[in-house]
């Protein structure tokens, strides 16, 4: 049970004091006098009601209780910093400040939807949108950096204590431009395209692994990539200006085709469905304005649904 009377920055000081594994040094890179800092680490061990740090003739080593609380100390400064976070909110009156990553274009596009009405109707709550990729979003949002994601529910990352609320499919296809000499063709096979070249996002991501998985196990080289990024808008952009090709969302190409004339490539072997889901993490505290964001989301994105 976490002890009422312990202090956040006890445990930040500690977390220091173990990184260091000396309280001359700990206390230089705090700051502090080593008098003060002993007091920290005396009343931590009070709260906690054991020994946490054993002088050694190097400094200090954890105990094995302090190596146990080291273990957790990250789960316990979010666990604070999530009740003082409600304190304020319930004390101030603030409705809240809501930390939200978001996916893919469509995504983001359909988070834009759902917070409208609310930014227009509750003019106390704010927010912060990241757009990014899963390998970055997740452990943000463990790290507690963000409240909740809307995006491709994680398959190829841990997803033990997240919640996932699924909201709609998305079809994946090979998009070109709409000049490309394969866009009039009613059927497009894997040869067909190993002459080609793309542009893609980064190598670590589930879309490009699953593409190049694909060619592998049909016998064929690769994709050759021409242009790497993260960015899906320039991605799309150079697609239509060139004879590059994409694998993307189907939701994704129908929102940017507005913009540029685009095609979907009618591949069978790289037809795929993938989830969106609004992400957060379990258990953890989610202000109120959070909560009617993720009501919001959920609403929004059932007219989305394929």
């Amino acid at each position: 049970m976490l002890v009422i009377g312990m202090e956040l920055r006890d445990l930040e000081y500690f977390t220091v004091v173990a990184k260091h594994g000396h309280l001359g040094r700990a206390a230089e890179a705090l700051d502090l006098t080593q008098p003060a800092l002993s007091k920290s680490l005396r009343r931590l061990e009070y709260e906690f009601g054991a020994k946490l740090v054993k002088r050694t003739p190097k400094g200090v080593e954890l105990t094995a209780e302090g190596s146990v609380l080291l273990g957790r100390a990250g789960d316990l400064q979010l666990s604070i910093q999530a009740v003082a976070q409600e304190v304020r909110d319930v004390g101030r009156g603030r409705i809240g400040h809501v930390r939200i990553g978001a996916g893919p274009v469509s995504s983001a596009e359909m988070l834009v939807e759902a917070l409208a009405p609310l930014i227009t109707d509750t003019s106390k709550v704010t927010y912060d949108i990241v757009i990014s990729d899963n390998d970055l979003m997740i452990p943000a949002l463990r790290r507690g950096e963000l409240d909740l994601i809307v995006g491709y529910a994680p398959r190829a990352l841990p997803r033990y204590g997240l919640v996932e609320d699924p909201l709609f499919n998305l079809q994946f296809a090979v998009v070109a431009a709409a000049s490309h000499p394969l866009a009039s063709r009613k059927v497009v096979t894997l040869a067909d395209l190993v002459s080609e070249r793309w542009t893609l996002t980064a190598s670590s991501l589930l879309t490009q692994k699953r593409l190049h998985r694909i060619f592998l196990e049909n016998g064929l080289a690769p994709p050759v990539v021409a242009v790497e990024t993260r960015s899906l808008r320039l991605r799309l952009q150079l697609v239509a200006l060139t004879n590059l090709l994409e694998y993307t969302s189907l939701g994704t190409f129908q929102s940017e085709s507005r913009r540029f004339r685009l095609k979907a490539l009618p591949v069978k072997e790289l037809a795929w469905c993938r989830m969106v889901s609004v992400i957060y993490r379990e258990g953890a505290y989610l202000s109120p304005a959070a909560r009617r964001l993720i009501e919001s989301i959920k609403t929004t994105a059932a007219s989305w649904k394929q």
